[in-house]
């Protein structure tokens, strides 16, 4: 059972329309653009929200989502749960994953979302989708917004908070989820083991897609380590706090994926702690694995999910 935290510390912010700055890779939210807002509640949820069109996830079609305040915008069944699993879940829940960690609204901030088919705003997701998929000729005829503006974590006894954006649109035959993030500053709840200080340690937050079917699924780079506070520095579109996936058949560009986890094109890896098969993501999206050791006196090291061959700590040169 989650205890109260002993400090309240509130932080209250200013929304609306985004322009240049510090969050502008963000689409515009809050109540200026008719937002909806979650309930002030500790591992809460809006509520099933029907939506007016077929949105495909993974090959299943879904009509209602769930905006989770932790973090989680699910199908299905709503998520209170607060501290990640690794994906994938056992239990089989379809979610997508901005960043799933132990958020409490009831300390600061909010979490917005709202269905579109304004024109301005499909105008910009499509142009940004044929910006990534220049191939697929897409035109966005619905979207679903959801961010949490500046939110702080369970426990908090400091004034970091985090805001982050997962956008859904589909032209009903094609979907895609964007994911932006704003200032990151804090991973990890006082309930699964972080800071109350600092918002760190513990178990951080996750971030990335479970599909519910248990085979397919993906973590951003960093999901529950330490890096995921630097999300806001990476991206697989280069553009800094922006990640994009087509998700009715998943596709993310700017790289490969293996098991589960994102490669850049022409980057190399070994597969395993023996680092006797070195992979190399090539520029259509596959990963060809061939028999090559370590070199001269690099040793096997391991690298978040994969291994490399770096310089041992113990050699001189």
């Amino acid at each position: 059972m989650k205890s109260l935290p002993l400090l309240l510390l509130v932080v209250t912010s200013c929304v609306g329309q985004k322009g240049p700055g510090i969050d502008s890779v963000l689409y515009p939210y809050g109540p200026s653009v008719q937002d909806k807002i979650t309930r002030k509640l500790d591992d809460g949820t809006s509520g099933e929200i029907p939506i007016s069109v077929t949105f495909t996830f993974f090959g299943k079609k879904h009509k209602s989502l769930f905006v989770n305040n932790n973090g989680v915008i699910s199908f299905g069944v709503p998520v209170s749960k607060y501290t990640p699993d690794a994906f994938p879940l056992s239990d089989g829940s379809p979610f997508v994953a901005p960043y799933w960690g132990d958020v409490n609204n009831q300390i600061a901030g909010s979490v917005y979302y709202r269905q579109s088919t304004e024109p301005t705003l499909l105008q910009r997701i499509t142009q940004d989708i044929k910006k990534y998929f220049p191939n697929l000729h897409y035109k966005a005829t619905w979207s679903f917004v959801a961010t949490w503006d500046k939110v702080a974590y369970f426990g908090s006894r400091s004034k970091k908070t985090n805001t982050f954006q997962a956008v859904l649109t589909t032209d009903e035959k094609r979907a895609f989820i964007i994911l932006n993030y704003g200032n990151i500053e804090w991973t990890t709840g006082t309930a699964s083991g972080g800071d109350p200080r600092t918002g760190l340690g513990g178990i951080p937050a996750q971030a990335g897609f479970n599909s519910g079917d248990k085979t397919h699924y993906f973590n951003i780079p960093g999901s529950r380590t330490p890096d995921i506070v630097k999300i806001r520095q990476t991206s697989n579109v280069n553009t800094p706090g922006r990640w994009v996936f087509q998700v009715d058949q998943f596709s993310a560009p700017g790289g490969c994926v293996y098991e589960a986890n994102f490669v850049r094109y022409n980057d190399t890896f070994w597969k395993d702690s023996t680092c006797e098969n070195k992979c190399l993501c090539k520029t259509n999206g596959e990963v060809e694995c061939t028999e090559e050791w370590c070199p001269g006196a690099l040793v096997c090291q391991p690298t978040t999910w994969h291994f490399s061959c770096q310089i041992s700590m113990g050699s001189c040169f």
